[in-house]
């Protein structure tokens, strides 16, 4: 299958040019200190968060499946070293990496439950996985937002799988753009546990009174 992101990547770039920042604290209070520690930014993307993690002392080596966006990371003025593949076959031996982060592409995944296992095979004993990403209750394809700032969840919020374009996706975002794909919180949630990965913390970091974003930290 094509990568949904080549021939998109210049366009994802310029909508997101702020995202990063705007999540910064919230990322860096999720990761803490990791000088020394060997991290793999899994779904790298144009390497907007690479800044970010790197204050936190890890050293990075960035991997996605799309060319395009990676032709975006390579032009970012400090090198991480990057690798084009699969998260459902990464191509890193057992207990390879500290840290493993995935940073807002659980909607981009074919096979949630496969990456995840994949991320615990490659992660040391005792390593950390930091999912950072949508809120799958209060954001994705099955939410219509409102004026008010509230979210309208449909029916199809038990549609696990890639979603078909329906008529709350108005305008010219991610979902009407590169489609998505929806994970139910139980299913997000025995990824982890089906991968034998225990749950450190969970917090929903959104300024906002209905949070569209989760974030899990998981011990390997």
């Amino acid at each position: 299958m094509r990568a949904r992101y080549n021939g998109a990547a210049d366009w994802y770039a310029a909508r997101s040019r702020t995202w990063a920042e705007d999540n910064r604290d919230e990322v860096l209070g999720l990761l803490g200190p990791g000088a020394g520690r060997r991290c793999l930014d899994l779904g790298c993307g144009n390497g907007g968060y690479f800044g970010i993690v790197e204050e936190t002392g890890r050293e990075l080596i960035g991997l996605d499946r799309s060319s395009d966006q990676l032709r975006l990371a390579r032009q970012r003025p400090q090198p991480v070293p990057l690798v084009e593949g699969d998260s459902v076959h990464l191509p890193f031996a057992e207990a390879s990496f500290d840290d493993v982060l995935a940073l807002w592409i659980s909607t981009d995944l074919d096979d949630f439950g496969g990456t995840v296992r994949e991320i615990a095979r490659v992660l040391k004993p005792g390593g950390f996985f930091y999912f950072y990403g949508v809120h799958p209750c209060f954001n994705g394809p099955h939410v219509e937002y409102q004026e008010d700032g509230g979210r309208l969840a449909h029916p199809t919020y038990r549609v696990a799988g890639w979603h078909e374009p329906q008529r709350w996706w108005a305008g010219d975002g991610i979902r009407a753009t590169v489609g998505m794909r929806h994970v139910p919180l139980a299913e997000l949630l025995n990824a982890f546990l089906a991968a034998g990965l225990q749950l450190d913390h969970v917090v929903e970091p959104d300024a906002g009174p209905v949070p569209a974003a989760l974030a899990i930290r998981a011990r390997r």
